[in-house]
């Protein structure tokens, strides 16, 4: 291994600030530090870039790579203190020696709350799209990956240069985890992780999310990954349903909220018939005796004969029965339908929309039905025009979720309980419009039951590598399909 490393920091608080340099000049690699500033200050043997919109602008980087840089350049996007491990950056370097890559990322230890727990990372796919991927705050890059991409780099972002960044040097370079944990850093979000999974569609970071948007977008054109805005049109009166719609609710040990939700449903103002499917998954609480009470000829209330199924298979048996209407419409046991209108503007959107699956849009609630922050989740991302290349993107579709039943026969949702949805959603989008209300028609009640609501980092990243492993199929069938027309 040979060659020198320049450092690329934010500026920080002074305290801060000397003992992250302090630590990257430890390595005798390392020949440069630049220090990315609101204005001009004076910091003895450390070049200074003056840059008021920070490392997130595309200008900042364009004054970057006029700097005199080395063979790697190592990126710190913290403010707080780094802590670099014993010869954390020259295994970098050798990694991206030994790989060809044009990005190096590590596991790292994490201060959070004055404890040291190691994070671990996951590694990057090429359907690791979402522009939240969590490569850490220490990144090495190939001096030739960093100065090609950022010379391609033909936006003017204030917010997507890293995520733009990041992308160019995927098209032509491997993005490499090296799984050693290598330096520690200070985590300052302590929230919940079903806290933190709605910050993407949180309203106050809407000019973010467009400038990604264009980011993800350009890349999918790039790799022959796009697809234009041109679907499959939908003849509904093909086949003949017992019903028009059908709730279905999959269900196990939900004894504290599954009478309301079956409740929200049976109170449904319609002038067409539908039927509730309960898929009652083996419950071992008072679940069953709950949906058993209930004296309804609209439920159907279904225990599996199997007993390996997760959400999606449960949605698979309701869809193959029978009794399924023309269209099915979800609910889950924990939540509920925000008035008696909701199944009746769902099926209309359908026929209005032409679509193949409805998305609407859900308002935050805790166990109580009092709204909590970010109160409406209505998905705008999601446009008719380009909604289906941005759901590579995001993370989720939205909720509560609608579907042509023929349609969803045929491609049928994975057994899994996470990400399902996610999967079923990008796959329908492929050939099929997505429809989309975006008024609140779901309250969705957060509570510490919740299956999302505290994950700890092993759980979440088996979440998000499952998620970046359906959109990877996503993408090349996507490829496939445009490489065929």
């Amino acid at each position: 291994m040979s060659g020198k490393i320049s450092c690329i920091l934010p500026f920080a608080p002074t305290n801060e600030l000397e003992v992250t340099i302090k630590a990257l000049k430890a390595s005798a690699l390392v020949d440069k530090i630049v220090v990315v500033a609101p204005e001009d200050v004076n910091l003895e043997g450390v070049a200074v870039i003056v840059s008021k919109v920070g490392l997130f602008a595309s200008a900042t980087w364009k004054k970057i790579i006029e700097e005199s840089l080395g063979d790697y350049v190592v990126v710190y996007s913290k403010t707080m203190a780094l802590e670099v491990g014993m010869n954390a950056l020259e295994r970098m370097c050798k990694a991206c020696d030994d790989t060809g890559a044009g990005l190096v990322y590590a596991d790292f230890y994490e201060r959070k709350e004055g404890k040291l727990s190691a994070h671990p990372v996951v590694d990057y796919q090429q359907g690791s799209l979402r522009d939240d991927f969590d490569f850490g705050s220490l990144i090495l890059y190939k001096k030739e990956a960093l100065l090609s991409a950022v010379k391609d780099m033909d936006a003017d972002y204030i917010h997507a240069a890293m995520y733009d960044l990041r992308l160019r040097v995927s098209q032509s370079y491997e993005l490499f985890h090296l799984p050693e944990l290598l330096y520690t850093e200070v985590e300052l979000d302590t929230r919940k992780s079903g806290e933190k999974m709605f910050d993407y569609v949180d309203p106050r970071n809407r000019d973010r999310q467009i400038e990604m948007e264009v980011a993800c977008t350009a890349h999918l054109k790039k790799v022959g990954a796009y697809l234009k805005p041109e679907f499959k049109q939908i003849e509904f009166s093909e086949e003949e349903f017992l019903v028009e719609a059908s709730v279905i609710i999959p269900v196990r040990n939900r004894e504290k909220t599954v009478a309301d939700a079956i409740e929200s449903v049976l109170k449904q103002k319609t002038d067409f018939l539908f039927n509730l499917i309960i898929v009652d998954n083996h419950s071992t609480d008072k679940t069953t005796e709950i949906i058993q009470s209930f004296k309804d000829d609209r439920i159907v209330h279904i225990i599996p004969e199997r007993d390996d199924l997760g959400i999606g298979g449960c949605w698979n048996r309701a869809v193959e029965d029978d009794r399924c209407g023309k269209f099915a419409v979800q609910l889950d046991s924990d939540d509920l339908y925000i008035d008696e209108t909701v199944l009746d503007r769902i099926v209309k959107a359908f026929y209005e929309q032409n679509c193949a699956m409805v998305v609407g849009s859900y308002q935050m609630v805790n166990f109580k039905l009092e709204e909590i922050p970010p109160g409406l989740i209505d998905h705008k991302e999601w446009t008719p025009d380009n909604g289906r290349n941005n759901a590579l993107r995001i993370n989720g579709l939205g909720a509560p979720r609608a579907f042509y039943t023929p349609v969803l026969r045929q491609v049928k949702v994975p057994n899994t309980s996470y990400g399902e949805d996610y999967a079923l959603g990008l796959n329908i989008s492929r050939h099929y419009q997505i429809g989309r209300i975006y008024d609140p028609l779901y309250l969705c009640r957060r509570w510490d039951d919740n299956s999302d609501a505290s994950l700890d980092i092993v759980k979440m990243n088996a979440h998000n590598f499952y998620k970046d492993k359906i959109r990877t199929m996503e993408f090349k069938a996507r490829q496939q399909m445009i490489a065929m027309r």
